[in-house]
């Protein structure tokens, strides 16, 4: 008689024993996360601020950020957990909740995908009626229409695992997916396989085709236009083609492994490439849209430095205000009395103003030099993806 249970946890046994390199493995993947985190996120925010960026394709490019932040913490922390842990296993809820976000991580991003190239569609081959086409309230329902599917679909996936009696607990991956979780089921689960496939397919399929024919739209206006066109055309499309494909690599090698038995393949070659589509495009597309696009680049590098300068200020003025104290307590005069609060602050800010002006000097005149450049990019068209 099969022994069926209602398993606590989960063994993920795709970790092997790195040895004395354990902490060297944690510290990398740490910096990594620290680093997918920290562009995604200083994007976000150099979007939001920035109003000349409130435009459709900066939402929509926002919404693919937001993504990236949300799928790589659906693997990184357990990963990290795992790294350091000698036995390792993950609790049932917690490995449900991994599948969820995972799989809804690559439903959204299919869908952003989709709706970007749209976006690119509109601007290169509709260019005069792209405003009243790309309304803000259009934009808002298409991230709507790009968040809400992939949620609620794999969301329904849940009633359909959980339950399910098993007779086994080991998932021969480093993090938990659905069909693993579905095979070690000792009922029947063509229900289970019925519905994977077809949102499988949905997710797919139904992006790939919208992609495929914005792109052959935009193929035919590039071939029947001018050179200039053509750069155009390019220069925009080039990182969302990109991400496309670095995505798409990832996210086809996770399906054939999860459908297929793989284990011929070596056991390094298989970590790496189930984990590609986790790790690759949330660390890759903030470098290619923040390098790529000249309004980001811009406003990233005039925040940065609008940051590090409001830093060296209060620097400075804890300078001055030490240098002023340091002046008063040492002052020979037996007769000289305290400086007042006010007098104290009205001291250190002329102090703090006296040592910051050589170098508001030299800024201003190194803006003023690259004025005329900053102000022919915010002058491009917008069909330039600039």
């Amino acid at each position: 008689m099969i022994n069926t249970t209602q398993v606590s946890f989960f063994t993920l046994t795709g970790y092997f024993d790195t040895g004395r390199v354990t902490y060297l493995c944690f510290f990398v993947i740490l910096a990594l996360y620290i680093f997918i985190v920290g562009s995604n996120v200083l994007l976000i925010v150099v979007i939001c601020v920035n109003r000349s960026l409130h435009e459709p394709m900066y939402m929509f490019l926002c919404s693919l950020f937001v993504n990236e932040l949300y799928g790589s913490t659906g693997l990184f922390p357990s990963l990290l957990v795992q790294i350091l842990s000698d036995v390792h296993t993950v609790s049932a809820p917690l490995c449900f909740l991994q599948v969820f976000s995972v799989y809804s991580y690559g439903g959204i991003e299919f869908l952003n995908l989709a709706v970007m190239s749209y976006d690119r569609y509109l601007a290169i081959c509709c260019p005069l009626q792209y405003n009243k086409l790309m309304t803000s309230n259009k934009v808002t329902k298409l991230i709507v229409a790009v968040w809400s599917p992939p949620l609620f679909l794999n969301f329904l996936t849940l009633p359909l695992i959980v339950p399910l009696k098993r007779c086994g607990n080991i998932i021969n991956k480093v993090y938990c997916d659905n069909h693993s979780i579905v095979k070690l089921a000792c009922s029947d689960t063509t229900l289970n396989n019925i519905y994977g496939l077809t949102v499988c397919a949905l997710s797919v399929f139904g992006p790939l085709i919208v992609i495929l024919y914005t792109y052959m739209r935009i193929l035919k206006v590039c071939f029947s236009g001018s050179k200039q066109t053509r750069q155009k055309a390019i220069s925009t499309c080039t990182p969302h083609l990109a991400s496309l494909l670095n995505f798409s690599f990832g996210a086809c090698f996770e399906i054939l492994q999860s459908r297929f038995n793989m284990n011929s393949s070596p056991n390094m070659l298989r970590i790496f490439l189930s984990l590609y589509f986790l790790t690759c495009p949330p660390l890759f597309n903030p470098l290619m849209y923040g390098l790529n696009l000249s309004k980001i680049r811009v406003t990233c590098k005039n925040l940065i430095t609008h940051i590090i300068f409001k830093c060296e200020g209060r620097i400075l003025k804890r300078v001055a205000k030490q240098l002023l104290q340091e002046a008063v307590s040492q002052t020979s005069d037996p007769d000289a009395t305290m400086l007042s609060a006010e007098e104290e602050q009205l001291e250190v800010h002329l102090l703090w103003i006296n040592i910051q002006i050589p170098q508001f000097t030299r800024q201003s005149s190194s803006r003023s030099t690259g004025k005329g450049r900053s102000s022919t990019c915010q002058s491009r068209v917008y069909m330039t993806g600039d």
